[in-house]
């Protein structure tokens, strides 16, 4: 007993020791340093944190973004990590990246190069370096340039003992050599850890000198640690020493002689908060389910990079959201259907490889005539491809990819906030037509994030479901029957009967239903006029739709960029710095891929040259020339990123100059345009 007691008071006595640590290094904050550093204004700045698979990258930049969204900085980010759970550890296919752009400005894209890399070992370095603009700067953690690091990387001479040298690699960057490693280590060695688990938190040292950098408000960062690592002080005190420890060494050393302040973004007035698009997909589907008065269903097997739905829905139990893990991608569009049948919001998320596995499915739920989503969280394909890369090549799939004559609507969201709106137009489509609606995202915006607007519940579309109430035909003898496979005049849509409803009973299934009464017929006559109804009904959509919107602000533009998707923001900004250099040039894009909106063919009437920038070969550009005999020009990458609007200003300046006859040189405004006002729309 007396053993135990001196352990116990051993423990409360070390528990003790250590809360007092802790509160010595959150009083210790390096914003209680005196500034007295030049601070420099600029309007902009990319930063990309690189490391191995381990470092902890995503987390860094999460942080930072926290920070800048709080500041009141608009921002995009690109998070890119390896699909292995663990990659190889220190070679190039085991980086981890992430890369933020802040603007006291309207952006539209995380930028196509880093202003600074912070790169955590000799891989990072290699694998980063080439994005690099001349004159950016490097903040590099010495620690791991050894000679075994430096041969997986393959690096046959260390560039850091080469600096300065006539033949110095990194001669074009600011580069900062900074032993990271060391210093985290020694800042936390009061807290008794490893030496592997204390050099963990070179993460938060790195996040520590990089807010300083940069003016970032420090405490949403320690209130996260604090929550994250509640229960283990002796962690929580090693990773706030180590963010602090990073803030005080970029006050004081003469590495860095100079701060940056950029000021916050003047946004429309409202509430914001910084969202990511699988995030803003579960709210917008919440919201439909609140706006229809349905209980949400998700039948969904996980899969990258749409997971995060499922995860997220799962913690909403009290707005009526019920979550289903299933075995595999049939049995979860199975339990979705299943649900729409008895009356909720049938929802099933997956991404490429899945909507293959669902096709059977959703012919099902097509020839039913239920209300569906089905939402694929493109990624890069085939087969397994790059599941944690993004890509936009499943349109065609979604266009056709089903036996048999199975229109199905399709809706797009063009970046992480718009994935709301998406979510919910989707629904509004599928409840008020009594359709399976696919919805298009792609791991750009699933992953990406941007300040979002949080819209009044009275602003959103009220949804209603109009299910069936009683019988809807009387027989040639006056008596009232259910006809389940009557329809709106207007919408052409069939009646909504929940199962249980006294007086209509009625079955249906995968087999062709008779016109009205639903029973099954194999008539040739029937099956020809069931299958345009149910064509007719997808075409119908378009009268619901509002003109589509068109940026041409002189009126005098000859060449029109038209996209959809993720690829809003490589066009609208590549568009802005043509129109910076003194051209002309008008955006479009599209939310609804099928139907088309109805004014599309007259827009592209309009303009002499039509541009089609995709993250696929050309499946817009094929459906737009073969729907409107337009000579449809593609601009096309899958190299797993977004498009980078640097040289896709280039391509739209290059047809400019044919329509217009004359030769466009973009000059400053395109592949290297100034730090200042990259991303800017015209005053």
């Amino acid at each position: 007993m007396r053993r135990r007691t001196r352990r116990s008071r051993t423990r409360v006595q070390r528990k003790t020791e250590t809360r007092s640590r802790i509160s010595r290094v959150l009083s210790e904050s390096g914003q209680q340093v005196s500034q007295t550093k030049q601070v420099k204004q600029l309007d902009r700045v990319i930063i990309r944190f690189a490391g191995d698979s381990g470092d902890g990258m995503q987390l860094t930049g999460d942080r930072f973004t926290q920070e800048s969204a709080v500041f009141g900085n608009d921002l995009v980010t690109l998070p890119n990590f390896p699909a292995e759970i663990r990659a190889p550890q220190g070679t190039l296919p085991g980086v981890s990246s992430f890369q933020v752009h802040f603007a006291d400005h309207d952006i539209l894209t995380a930028g196509d190069r880093p202003d600074v890399l912070v790169a955590m070992n000799p891989a990072a370095l290699k694998a980063n370096v080439g994005d690099l603009p001349k004159g950016a700067a490097i903040i590099v953690d010495t620690h791991d340039f050894t000679k075994r690091n430096l041969d997986k990387a393959g690096y046959d001479v260390n560039p850091l003992d080469l600096l300065g040298d006539a033949n110095d690699p990194l001669g074009e960057f600011q580069v900062h050599p900074v032993d990271l490693t060391g210093m985290t280590v020694e800042a936390v060695k009061e807290f008794g850890l490893s030496r592997k688990d204390a050099a963990r938190a070179k993460n938060m040292f790195a996040l520590g000198l990089l807010s300083w950098m940069y003016g970032r408000p420090t405490e949403p960062t320690t209130k996260f640690l604090e929550g994250k690592f509640k229960k283990s002080p002796d962690i929580l005190g090693a990773n706030l020493a180590a963010f602090k420890a990073g803030w005080n060494f970029g006050e004081t050393t003469e590495t860095f002689v100079v701060r940056y302040e950029i000021k916050p973004a003047t946004l429309p007035a409202g509430t914001y908060r910084n969202i990511t698009g699988n995030l803003a997909l579960s709210y917008g589907l919440i919201a439909a389910g609140v706006r229809s008065g349905l209980p949400v269903f998700l039948g969904s097997y996980p899969i990258t990079p749409a997971s995060d739905i499922l995860h997220e829905l799962s913690k909403h139990k009290s707005f009526g959201v019920t979550t289903l893990q299933a075995e595999d991608e049939i049995a979860g569009i199975g339990a979705a259907i299943g649900a729409a049948f008895a009356g909720s919001l049938g929802v099933t998320t997956t991404s490429g490889p899945g909507i293959a596995l669902k096709s059977e499915a959703i012919g099902l739920a097509v020839m039913t005539e239920l209300p569906l989503l089905v939402i694929d969280v493109q990624r890069g394909g085939p087969s397994t491809g790059l599941p944690t890369k993004t890509e936009q090549a499943d349109l065609l799939q979604a266009m056709y990819g089903r036996n048999g004559e199975a229109p199905v609507p399709i809706v797009a969201p063009q970046s992480p906030g718009d994935c709301f709106s998406a979510a919910v137009e989707a629904a509004r489509i599928a409840i008020t037509y009594r359709t399976p609606v696919m919805l298009l995202s792609d791991g750009y915006l699933a992953n990406g994030s941007e300040p979002w607007r949080i819209p009044s519940l009275e602003d959103l579309p009220q949804i209603d479901p109009a299910f069936a109430t009683g019988p809807n035909h009387a027989d040639g003898e006056g008596n009232e029957e259910f006809w389940p496979y009557l329809r709106d005049e207007e919408t052409l849509a069939r009646p909504w009967a929940v199962p249980g409803t006294a007086g209509l009973e009625h079955r249906i299934g995968g087999l062709e239903k008779g016109d009205g009464h639903g029973n099954i017929s194999y008539d040739p006559a029937n099956h020809d006029f069931m299958v345009r109804t149910r064509q007719a009904k997808v075409e119908a959509i378009a009268k619901s739709l509002p003109p589509l919107e068109v940026d041409d602000p002189s009126g005098e533009a000859r060449v029109l960029v038209i996209g959809w998707g993720s690829t809003y923001g490589p066009i609208g900004a590549a568009c802005r710095r043509v129109r910076r250099a003194g051209y002309h040039v008008a955006q479009t894009h599209l939310r609804h891929l099928n139907p088309f909106p109805a004014d599309l063919g007259d827009i592209l009437s309009r303009y002499d040259k039509v541009l089609v920038p995709e993250m696929n070969l050309g499946q817009l550009s094929k459906l737009l020339r073969a729907e409107y005999l337009v000579d449809a020009i593609g601009y096309n990458h899958v190299r797993g990123l977004p498009l980078k609007a640097a040289e896709l200003a280039e391509a739209i300046g290059q047809l400019v100059g044919q329509a217009e006859g004359i030769d466009v040189d973009l000059g400053e405004h395109g592949l290297n345009p100034p730090a200042d006002h990259e991303e800017a729309p015209l005053s």
